[in-house]
């Protein structure tokens, strides 16, 4: 009888023994299985349709994240979270369960239009391109920030900004208006004041200028020549606000007909500057018109070069012998 005690007493040690070796090899390959065995880090981006069996799937923890999740309790949080390589899967679900996301580096585009900027931002943010739109397309809620339809392309500095994967169209909005305003700095009001105009004229004056010339180096010539222009009380007839009022930006040449359309962004019918931008302005534009180049010119055409650079001209007459020049190199290459 003392025998048959002796061995039950030890199978059960035995089994415990087992059991406590099998719990903690469960254990280790649950909290320490290697998540990213590359060499990159990889990221994954729990959405607002994300429930735990979507974030089970995308997390890839598989049967680890249930087991994990009885010891942790844990519901969904949205972000763009990172997988460091060879970070193990405790520390993976430690970053989901708490929201530790990693930011992003969004870039605002140039584009000519909010619907533009819209899809763009909703390929690079949780929330979708209609979200955007609609906000874009609300009166009463961007004129929250100080702007119109018509002006809110101003609000936009193109450049490289850290932000939240899944931030908010409030924290949106009011990160770019923090981003503006620190652009806006003493230097830049500074020399603001030398052009008379607003923050917002400035960048459709700039928006012009981006759209004029792709070389930097000329753009304080140009915004110089629309700024006499306006000075002037002349209109500024842009052949790009002609193709922004038409709605068609495909036009490599802009005939007599184009410059009929009635439209307040025509600025050979309108006087003064557009609406609003033509296109997000980019930094090099606003700063070259704040920088503009002092010169007595008051037209300016497209080389007969085709370099991309202008022919500028004090006197109409001599505008238009550049512009004839242009227009026979255009008819030479077939430019309809």
């Amino acid at each position: 009888m003392e025998k048959k005690k002796k061995t039950i007493l030890i199978v059960a040690f035995a089994v415990s023994i087992v059991a406590t070796i099998v719990l903690l090899a469960l254990e280790w390959t649950t909290t320490m299985h290697k998540m990213n065995t590359s060499e990159q880090t990889e990221f994954i981006y729990i959405d607002g349709d994300d429930d735990l069996d979507s974030v089970r799937v995308k997390s890839k923890l598989a049967w680890r994240f249930d087991w994990l999740s009885k010891m942790m309790t844990y519901r969904v949080r949205t972000g763009r979270y990172s997988i460091l390589p060879g970070e193990k899967s405790l520390a993976l679900f430690r970053k989901l369960r708490n929201g530790q996301q990693e930011p992003c580096n969004l870039t605002i585009p140039n584009v000519r239009t909010m619907e533009q900027m819209a899809a763009y931002l909703g390929n690079h943010l949780m929330m979708d391109s209609i979200q955007f739109a609609e906000a874009f397309m609300d009166s009463s809620y961007i004129s929250r920030y100080g702007y119109t339809k018509e002006t809110l392309p101003a609000l936009f500095i193109p450049n490289t900004y850290e932000v939240y994967w899944d931030v908010s169209m409030d924290g949106f909005m009011k990160r770019m208006e923090r981003e503006n305003k620190s652009f806006w700095n003493k230097e830049r009001e500074e020399k603001a004041k030398r052009t008379g105009c607003s923050h917002i004229e400035i960048a459709t004056l700039a928006s012009i200028v981006d759209e004029e010339t792709a070389n930097n180096a000329e753009k304080p010539m140009v915004a110089g020549m629309y700024i006499n222009r306006l000075h002037r009380g002349m209109l500024l007839q842009a052949d790009p606000t002609v193709k922004f009022a038409l709605g068609d930006f495909s036009l490599r040449r802009i005939y007599f007909d184009h410059l009929t359309v009635d439209n307040p962004y025509n600025t050979y019918r309108y006087a003064g500057l557009p609406p609003g931008p033509i296109r997000t302005a980019s930094i090099v534009g606003i700063d070259a018109v704040l920088n503009y180049v002092e010169h007595p010119y008051l037209f300016m055409c497209a080389k007969e070069d085709f370099s991309g650079t202008h022919n500028f001209a004090a006197t109409y007459s001599e505008h238009i012998k550049n512009a004839k020049r242009y227009s026979q190199a255009l008819n030479k290459r077939g430019v309809r």
